[in-house]
C-alpha cells in the first residue's frame, strides 16, 4: 500500500542523506521525495512517498524517529491529508494539435508557461491520479520531456504535524 510519510527535521548538512541511508540499507524504496524549510528556518519538512505493508511502514518510522536530526514523523495516509504534485510536461505543439493541447490544459486547470513555433511547456498541479490522466488525455506520443516533483501533503484541519 501507498504511504505518504511527512516529517520535520534539523535543516542541516547530512540530514537528507541519514534519511535516505535508512531506507536504502533496509532496502525500502522511495517512489518520491521533497524536502524544503519551513516556516522556521532550522527545520525541513520531508515528505516521502513509499510503498509496504503496516508492518513495513510501522518499522520505517520507527527507524526514522530514531534519527537524532528527525523531530518528528507522521503517516498522512492514516488519516485525511491533501496532497499535491507538480508536473511540467513539454509537448510537441504544432498544427491543429496546439489548439487541443490548449483546451485540454484548460479543462485540466493547467498552465501554459512557454511557446514555440514548435512546443508548448505546461505546468500543472494536483494529485497523482489527475497528472497521470493529463497524460493519458494528451497521449505519450506528444510528450517531449516531463519533470514531476512528486507528492508533497500536509494534514487536514488541525491535524498538525508539530515539535
Amino acid at each position: 500500500m501507498r504511504h505518504i510519510i511527512s516529517l520535520l527535521m534539523e535543516n542541516e548538512a547530512g540530514a537528507l542523506s541519514r534519511v535516505a541511508g535508512l531506507f536504502s540499507a533496509r532496502g525500502y524504496n522511495i517512489e518520491s521525495l521533497t524536502v524544503a524549510p519551513t516556516e522556521d528556518a532550522s527545520l525541513s519538512r520531508m515528505t516521502i512517498v513509499t510503498s509496504g505493508s503496516d508492518a513495513i511502514i510501522e518499522q520505517i518510522t520507527k527507524q526514522l524517529n530514531k534519527l537524532i536530526d528527525v523531530v518528528s514523523v507522521m503517516d498522512l495516509s492514516e488519516g485525511e491529508h491533501i496532497e499535491r504534485e507538480l508536473m511540467l510536461v513539454k509537448l510537441r505543439a504544432e498544427g491543429d494539435a496546439r489548439d487541443e493541447l490548449k483546451r485540454m490544459t484548460d479543462i485540466f486547470r493547467g498552465r501554459i508557461l512557454d511557446v514555440t513555433d514548435h512546443t508548448y511547456t505546461i505546468e500543472l498541479t494536483g494529485n497523482r491520479v489527475k497528472l497521470d490522466s493529463f497524460i493519458d488525455a494528451i497521449g505519450r506520443d506528444l510528450i517531449l520531456e516531463t519533470v514531476r516533483t512528486g507528492a508533497s501533503g500536509i494534514g487536514r484541519g488541525n491535524r498538525i504535524l508539530s515539535l
